[in-house]
């Protein structure tokens, strides 16, 4: 658990999603892959439930890989490709098992993510 979340008896709470999407240097980031930074809210990716923070630097990509249970992004600040096409600010995209992608922004873009699962790389 971080610093930016609260974790209250029945909840972990982040106070101010939106400030992040404006203020992104308000948190803490860690690599995560070519051009994309994470910063984690729960869970470690690896085993069970997750949900982090992605900041894509202007043509970040997450390489192609396979979703074992659903993943909801919502797109905060900029935008994101992949096979289905653009996701802009605002825009909830949800991916269900099976599904496989690759994600670029050629932007930048901070998004929320949440998976049921981890994913698998595939490249």
């Amino acid at each position: 658990m971080n610093s930016d979340c609260l974790v209250l008896s029945n909840r972990i709470e982040v106070p101010d999603l939106l400030r992040i999407a404006r203020q992104p240097d308000s948190v803490a980031w860690e690599p995560f892959r070519e051009g994309v930074e994470i910063h984690r809210l729960y869970g470690d990716g690896e085993a069970g439930p997750w949900a982090a923070l992605l900041r894509y630097a202007p043509g970040g990509c997450i390489p192609r890989h396979e979703h074992l249970g659903y993943e909801h992004i919502f797109v905060l600040a900029g935008s994101q490709r992949d096979d289905a096409g653009e996701l802009r600010v605002g825009t909830l995209a949800i991916h269900p098992p099976g599904t496989q992608h690759e994600v670029v922004s050629d932007t930048g873009c901070i998004a929320l993510a949440i998976y049921e699962r981890p994913v698998r790389f595939l490249s």
